[in-house]
Formats: structure tokens, sequence, C-alpha cells
């Protein structure tokens, strides 16, 4: 990966937060009314999911280009979970006061959502530390035995996986309760934060299948089932999180469940942004994908779908949609920082590159026998049969 590119990659998400940070504290300090107060909030804290893609992404790009250190192995996970802890905690801590507002109600279930989704972007992050051994792994036979000794101990495989799927667990047994009735507030409140926060664990769950696709081809032990069954599982969730938006819209009775059901549907489209990730490490394993270096335009189409529909709310000039115009701009933003993740994704797994400073292509690039980082196979990632590289 050329270094001018890899600056530009690890710009993207710091730069999405930038913005959506900004805005949030614009409407904070210039806006008025309830919904303000919400919007902004949300805005400012989409900001963390911004920030813990940048700790995945350096993560992945400091290996590549050949700069990876045992600090950074803990710096940039360290990043995402205290970004995760913080955010989380100040969510729990708008649902605690007293008195508490109105708008804190929703706005505190939506943080305290957000910082779950922190946690599991988090935990990619961590598991991404040993990223380049997904290249000679590739590189090997179909049923070759799990990489000796593994790369990932059996308690880290077992919590790593663990941990999206406890996160995810607890927002969607929030969200039904919410929706339920229980959970406090006015009923208004308790409809827009559940069905939020289901949108929220909808995007949690998701993330389950791309950790577990990082690790097992981490480990070898990627399996062709595992190949068809997480990018479907990403679709199917991205699309239910789409319909279910769209039902809330067509069955609403009462304004508050019109930003509601957009928000929803924009929280689908980030599943559909991840599915790019989990689909591009399912196509380059162990067989060759010449389409595979389109899939970063998905995570671009999710980003623009969100600005679409937030400028089509805005002109609408109702009242009712306001905060989901806000809101949408800020998940446009994490859309396309997801977009800088599955490009430097494709890079990692493409087996090629350029050297830190964007002289010559590497060895492994250029098709010359390489090893990988973990010490067996060749580096070129699986994605060419030896008898069709050069110099073979």
């Amino acid at each position: 990966m050329n270094h001018k590119i890899s600056i530009l990659f690890r710009a993207i998400p710091v730069l999405m937060g930038a913005v959506s940070a900004s805005s949030g504290g614009y409407v904070l300090a210039h806006a008025s009314g309830p919904s303000a107060r919400v919007a902004g909030l949300v805005l400012v804290f989409l900001a963390a999911i911004c920030l813990c893609l940048f700790s995945t992404a350096a993560t992945i790009i400091r290996q590549l280009i050949g700069r990876f250190s045992t600090l950074d192995r803990v710096l940039y996970p360290a990043l995402g979970f205290a970004v995760s802890g913080v955010t989380a905690g100040y969510g729990l801590s708008l649902l605690t006061e007293t008195p508490r507002p109105p708008p804190d109600f929703v706005a505190g279930h939506v943080v305290f959502g957000i910082g779950m989704i922190c946690v599991c972007v988090s935990t990619v992050a961590t598991v991404s530390t040993r990223f380049t051994l997904i290249t000679g792994n590739s590189a090997l036979p179909e049923g070759s035995p799990p990489r000796s000794p593994a790369p990932f101990g059996p308690l880290a495989v077992r919590v790593l996986p663990a941990l999206p799927a406890l996160a995810a667990l607890v927002t969607w047994i929030w969200a039904f309760v919410l929706l339920a009735g229980g959970g406090g507030g006015a009923a208004a409140g308790r409809f827009t934060s559940g069905h939020v926060m289901a949108g929220l664990a909808l995007v949690c769950t998701c993330l389950i299948g791309l950790v577990a696709s990082i690790l097992r081809q981490i480990q070898n032990t990627y399996t062709r089932r595992e190949r068809v069954l997480w990018p479907a599982a990403a679709a199917g969730l991205g699309t239910a999180g789409i319909v279910w938006g769209l039902l809330v819209l067509a069955l609403h009775d009462r304004p508050t469940q019109l930003s509601a059901g957009y928000v929803v549907i924009g929280l689908g489209l980030i599943c559909w942004s991840i599915l790019s990730k989990v689909l591009l490490l399912a196509l380059v394993w162990r067989r060759q994908a010449p389409l595979a270096n389109r899939v970063p335009l998905i995570p671009v189409g999710t980003a623009l779908l969100c600005l679409f529909l937030a400028s089509f709310l805005f002109e609408s000039a109702d009242s009712a949609v306001i905060v989901a115009a806000r809101v949408l701009v800020g998940l446009g933003g994490v859309c396309f920082s997801l977009f800088s993740i599955v490009s430097i994704l494709e890079s990692g797994t493409s087996g090629g590159g350029d050297d830190p400073e964007g002289g010559t292509p590497s060895a492994a690039g250029a098709g010359a026998p390489a090893t990988g980082a973990g010490g067996t196979g060749p580096g070129t990632g699986g994605r060419e049969p030896p008898g069709d590289r050069p110099g073979t």
C-alpha cells in the first residue's frame, strides 16, 4: 500500500468524526427545542464510532506498511475500548440524572446503543492485530489444518466473538423492553428509543460476522459454510433494518414515529456497509475474485443514500423529521468511514502493495515468492494459481 494512500485511509474516519461532532455541536449551540438536543448529542457521539473505525484502520494499515509495533498492538484497541466506555457511560449518565428532561431519555438510550457498536468495532480492531496472517493462510490449499501455534489462544478465541455477541444481546433486550412498555419515560420516548435501539442492535449483530470472519481466517479455520453464512447474515440484517424502518413509516399514527423510521433505515444501510467487508473477506479467500476491487463501492453508495435521504427530509421542512435528517448526516459519515476500512481490507487481502514509501512494488505484489506474516505460505493471498504468476 502506498504510504500516502495509507495516510488518507486513516484520515477519512477522523475527518468524518470531526464533521459529525462539529455538526452536533452546532445543533446544540444554535438550534432550540428538545429535538435539537437529541439530534445534537447523537451526532456528537456518532463521532465515537468513527474514532473506533480509525483504530481499526490504523491497526491494519501499520501492518501493511511494515510499521506495526508492540505498542500499536495495545494502543489502538485500547483507544477503541476507551472511547466505547466513555460513550456508553455518558448514555447511562443521561438516563440516571435527576431530574431527567424528556429529550435525555431518548438521547441516553441512543448514545448507550452507540457505545455498544463502539465495543463491537473495537473488537474488530483487536482481532485485526494479526491481520497479515490472512494472506498466508489464504494461499494454503483447502482443508489445510489450523495454524500452529495458534495466533490467538483458546481463551481469546472464545472471548473475541463473545464481546460483540454480548453487546448485541444487551441492546436487543433493552430495545424489546422499551417496545413492550417498560423502562420508564413517556410512551413516545419509549417508542422512539425502542425502535432506534433495535436498529443499533442490528448493527451490533452484523459486526459479529465481521469479527468471526477475521478471527477464523487468521486461525485458518474459516470454512466454506462461513463463506456463505456471514455475508448472507449481514445482507439479511441490513434488509431487515430497511424493511423495519419502512413499516414504521407506513404504519405511523404519530409524528414521533417518522424520525424513528428514517433512522432505522439509515442503520440498515450501515449494516449493508458492513456487508461489504464480510463479503470481501469471503470473496478473496482461496480463490480469484476479479470483482473484489468493486466491493468498496457498496459503502460509498450507502453513504450517498444517507445523505440524499437527509437532504430530502431537510427540504420537506417537516419538524417531525428534522431529528432524522440531522442524524442521517452522521450515519452517512459512518458509512463513508467504513469505505476506508473495506478499501484497506481489499488492499491487504489482495496480496499486493507498494513499499512504505510508495516506491516499487513489494515482492509479494510483484509475484515473487514471499513468506506470509506467520512464517508459512506465500504472501500472494491465494488470488492467482502459481502457474499464472510472472516468473514461475
